[in-house]
């Protein structure tokens, strides 16, 4: 049995309810919402992907994102800061990205730019939370060919050998697409 996409897993997390309001907002059906948060979420992880295998200071941000995400939750008073702490970086990498994903998926699909972009606004906490799941669930799945030591689909070129960062975004973004 194969992972489930990231797209999937976005879907998943949304839920009936949010991919019903999703449609509504698109002005189609289920399928119609389904097609596009995946083109959206393709659009948006892949060029997640693409600045994080950059050396410059977009690289350096995203993944310093994905590093947060993938610390453990703080404990105690440190916990004060509360929802700011729980994504904050991550959630302002997304918000950088999203325009210039709107307006790719604008282009790709017809459906205008400010529409995708409400999309996208809907969709980051939801990325957020999948980005989470993921990266918790990094050293569970013993089966996965991840924890196998085969490379992550969509891994970073060029990532550690045996791990690193570029190993884990590819864990966290990957899954296949289909």
């Amino acid at each position: 049995m194969s992972e489930p996409s990231f797209q999937d897993d976005v879907i998943n997390e949304l839920g009936d309810d949010k991919l019903t309001e999703i449609a509504g907002l698109l002005g189609t059906d289920a399928t119609g919402a389904r097609d596009t948060i995946a083109t959206t979420v393709g659009a948006m992880t892949g060029d997640l992907q693409q600045k994080a295998d950059t050396d410059d200071d977009d690289g350096h941000e995203v993944r310093q994102a994905f590093a947060e995400v993938t610390e453990p939750p703080l404990q105690g008073v440190a916990t004060l800061g509360g929802g700011l702490l729980s994504g904050g970086m991550m959630a302002g990498v997304l918000a950088k990205v999203s325009k210039p994903v709107a307006a790719a998926v604008s282009k790709k699909t017809g459906i205008p730019a400010p529409t995708v972009a409400r999309v996208i606004e809907l969709l980051i906490p939801v990325l957020l939370a999948v980005f989470a799941k993921r990266a918790a669930g990094k050293g569970a799945g013993a089966g996965s060919p991840q924890a196998s030591g085969a490379p992550a689909p969509g891994a970073a070129p060029g990532a550690a050998p045996g791990g690193g960062l570029g190993d884990l975004l590819g864990q966290i973004l990957g899954g296949g697409k289909k």
